[in-house]
């Protein structure tokens, strides 16, 4: 038996049929990433309208191996194509019908997810979100990058965007116009004026400041806000810290969790779990070892006492 190579990179592909998945993978390769000399096992879970032809196999050193049905996917056979390449990397292009955290489950331990990539079809995104937001939407939790190709100015963009932040606040979000050009200017018309002395967030609008303010953080630097939330404590609670924030669907009532913000405040030990204030805070940034990036925090000034909100759940459309 050959040695094994350790931590194999793995290049995951989603996206539903005719999304794009295939023409990503050959504009990559006309980029010559792949002409490193390294063999690549790419793993093909449906045939779209395009396919790799002889030529671009052969170019990249490309071998492929078809998977028609989504119990096929499991260990034993990913380990039977490992044995059989002796791949240095890995290309999946998964069926976007089918769960991607059972296809990362199953893969052989050695092989390491480098890089997942969600391509979607700006056209009949809305349809899916409506009908079947669940698959739709468990593309992105695996995805550094999701691609929106097909775009067009009178789609709405910035709500787009956000669905896929409120899954995966560390995917890059780039939309392809359907000249394909890129399009860099997608701005977030905002409910609330943040050029105001204190920016008032409704309790609707929770969600889309909440993701706002991690992707325009500088923006919010040194700002006053108020809003209504829910009061959070640690598990780990630090005397002058809590969390404001509230409960959010992210995709549907089985993903509902607490979203917020930590929140310095002199009296934090005198608050009580899930009791509703409203918090005026300013906002400041930190270093997040989770996420290797800034992420904003508060400190408040007032924080008082408030009645419910009228809906225990936010959204994020």
């Amino acid at each position: 038996m050959r040695k094994r190579k350790e931590d194999l990179p793995v290049y995951f592909f989603t996206g539903f049929l005719e999304s794009g998945k295939t023409s990503f993978i050959k504009e990559t390769l006309k980029d010559d990433q792949f002409k490193d000399g390294l063999k690549t096992l790419c793993i093909i879970c449906e045939e779209g309208l395009e396919e790799l032809t002889e030529e671009e196999m052969k170019e990249n050193l490309f071998t492929v191996k078809y998977i028609e049905d989504e119990d096929d996917f499991n260990y034993d056979k990913m380990m039977e194509f490992d044995e059989e390449v002796d791949p240095d990397r890995v290309v999946i292009e998964f069926n976007g019908t089918w769960d991607p955290a059972m296809a990362l489950d199953v893969c052989p331990e050695h092989w390491m997810l480098a890089e997942g990539i969600a391509t979607v079809d700006a056209s009949t995104y809305e349809a899916y979100l409506a009908n079947m937001k669940q698959m739709m939407t468990r593309q992105f939790t695996y995805a550094d990058l999701v691609l929106f190709n097909r775009c067009e100015d009178s789609m709405d963009l910035p709500m787009f965007k956000r669905t896929v932040r409120a899954i995966n606040r560390a995917s890059q979000v780039i939309f392809e116009m359907k000249d394909g050009t890129i399009n860099n200017n997608v701005k977030e018309e905002l409910p609330y004026d943040i050029n105001a002395s204190e920016i008032v967030i409704e309790d609707d609008d929770f969600g889309i400041w909440y993701l706002d303010t991690f992707d325009n953080l500088d923006a919010y630097l040194g700002k006053t806000v108020k809003f209504k939330a829910m009061v959070h404590k640690p598990k780990t609670p630090k005397m002058d810290v809590f969390v404001p924030g509230r409960y959010a669907m992210t995709c549907c009532a089985e993903d509902i969790q607490f979203v917020g913000l930590p929140c310095k405040w002199k009296d934090s030990r005198k608050l009580k779990e899930k009791q509703y204030v409203y918090v005026t805070a300013t906002i400041g940034k930190v270093m997040n070892r989770q996420y290797g990036q800034e992420t904003p925090v508060l400190t408040a000034s007032r924080v008082d006492r408030a009645d419910p909100a009228k809906e225990e759940v936010v959204y994020f459309q």
